[in-house]
């Protein structure tokens, strides 16, 4: 790699951006000893739309692909993990081992036919692609319910030989765990060279083609892997409310997602999992509080961050950390 490229990937990796999640991992395990079971399931539902938050932001801030169809895999990733619950399969890394395969192979045929595109093409494209899975789901009755969904779901163990995961606490805590760590592993391979190479797909494509990367191919691999991120998302939703139906992979899922990445900033993991949960929030808070309004609410906010926050929630950190001064040229005698 070059010198160029290392400090690239040097500043990218800067220790603020680790010590702020480490202190919001911290915060969000003391909440689960202090909260009720009613906000430990909402946070719970949270942390499986902030994989697919994260999934989003790879795609949209990495790789420059913003896509309303992420929800596709993530539907994938929930039935097969339901599926799996109702034949007996309930170990937890059975079930998101198999949910990320699932939802991999599931993108990996429409990667290659989508990755040529790009822009508002690529966008209407996943788009099609979320509501044919939503429409699939509604309709093939026998196997996933049809528009009553599937319900009944046995509780996942965490390990092999685990008693059940029953209580609000127990499963916000392994949905937790397996959300920080798919993030971490996400963050730490965006900061390798894959990154790096992603990057340069997203803002120099023809200088990175003429230069004999195979673009499309980083692009399919960056499809895929993003539709794995969203899949292990979809198992939490079941680990967390043992029900899966269409209304949960539906378009309004899939906007709300890519709302979420855009008000965090595109480019940050961290202010996608913030603006998700912020979303959601207000949101719940709308239906509750003024039902039928929460809609315009949310456009509003949307209005509002990107007038008020043209770069995100991300870009608050950015704009507070001070310039390095620049080293005035001497003149040669």
């Amino acid at each position: 790699m070059s010198r160029t490229g290392r400090d690239v990937l040097r500043r990218g990796s800067g220790l603020p951006a680790a010590a702020w999640g480490l202190a919001a991992t911290a915060a969000l395990a003391m909440a689960g000893f202090l909260a009720d079971p009613y906000t430990l399931s909402a946070w719970t539902r949270i942390l499986s739309l902030g994989l697919l938050a994260v999934s989003v932001a790879v795609l949209a801030g990495t790789a420059g692909l913003p896509s309303l169809g992420q929800v596709a895999p993530y539907a994938v990733g929930a039935y097969t993990t339901a599926i799996l619950a109702r034949h007996g399969i309930t170990t937890g890394p059975v079930q998101l081992a198999a949910a990320a395969t699932a939802a991999a192979m599931f993108c990996l045929p429409i990667g290659v036919a989508v990755a040529r595109t790009r822009g508002i093409t690529f966008l209407m494209a996943t788009l099609a692609v979320g509501e044919l899975t939503a429409v699939a789901a509604g309709q093939w009755t026998t196997v996933t319910g049809g528009t009553d969904g599937l319900a009944g779901i046995p509780a996942t163990r965490p390990w092999w030989g685990a008693a059940p995961l029953v209580e609000d606490r127990a499963v916000y805590g392994y949905a937790l765990t397996v959300a920080v760590a798919v993030t971490a592993a996400v963050w730490w391979t965006l900061r390798a060279p894959a990154g790096l190479l992603l990057h340069g797909c997203r803002d120099h494509e023809t200088r990175m083609r003429a230069s004999g990367h195979p673009v499309t191919r980083y692009l399919v691999a960056a499809y895929v892997g993003a539709g794995a991120v969203a899949g292990i998302g979809g198992a939490l939703l079941v680990t967390g409310q043992r029900y899966v139906s269409p209304g949960d992979v539906g378009f309004e899922m899939s906007a709300l997602v890519l709302l979420a990445v855009t008000i965090g900033g595109g480019r940050s993991l961290g202010g996608a999992l913030a603006a998700v949960a912020l979303v959601a929030l207000v949101r719940d808070w709308a239906a509750a509080t003024v039902p039928g309004r929460g809609p315009l609410l949310l456009g509003a906010l949307f209005i509002a961050a990107v007038y008020v926050l043209p770069d995100g929630l991300a870009g608050l950190g950015r704009r507070r950390r001070p310039r390095p001064p620049v080293e005035a040229e001497v003149p040669s005698s």
